[in-house]
């Protein structure tokens, strides 16, 4: 299976965060899962960083997720007009963009972002206390 993380699931797996649900945690932990990691992603912990959301080294995390074996992915133009494409139901680029990503490289989503299970993308709760049901698009 491919899984593109969501920010705050690399985040939460890197800070070996409890909001990280044993199920998200058995699905990234799988050596026959391929695990991706946008440079979107990135991007936001810089943002968020720069304004003061965030406290993070960027060089570090990217060195944690290099040590994981995670894949990157860049931002590519078949992103961005599948982006284009996409209806506004919330006002997060970030997640609008990872979206459009997870939708053109047919892999799954893991996101807490209830927001997310209103786009034609395949969804993965992180959290254990998001029930299968909660996305019509979650892989079972």
């Amino acid at each position: 299976m491919k899984v593109l993380l969501d920010t705050h699931t690399i985040l939460w797996w890197l800070g070996d965060d409890r909001r990280l649900g044993g199920r998200a945690r058995a699905i990234i932990e799988n050596p026959a899962n391929d695990i991706i990691v946008s440079a979107v992603s990135l991007w936001e912990i810089v943002v968020k960083v720069r304004v003061g959301k965030l406290r993070a080294d960027i060089a570090e995390i990217v060195r944690a997720l290099e040590i994981e074996a995670f894949d990157f992915l860049a931002i590519r133009p078949a992103h961005l007009q599948k982006l284009a494409e996409l209806p506004t139901h919330h006002r997060d680029p970030f997640d609008h963009l990872l979206i459009a990503q997870s939708i053109v490289e047919g892999t799954s989503l893991m996101t807490d972002d209830r927001h997310a299970a209103l786009y034609p993308a395949r969804i993965i709760g992180c959290s254990d206390d998001i029930a299968p049901s909660d996305s019509p698009h979650e892989l079972e």
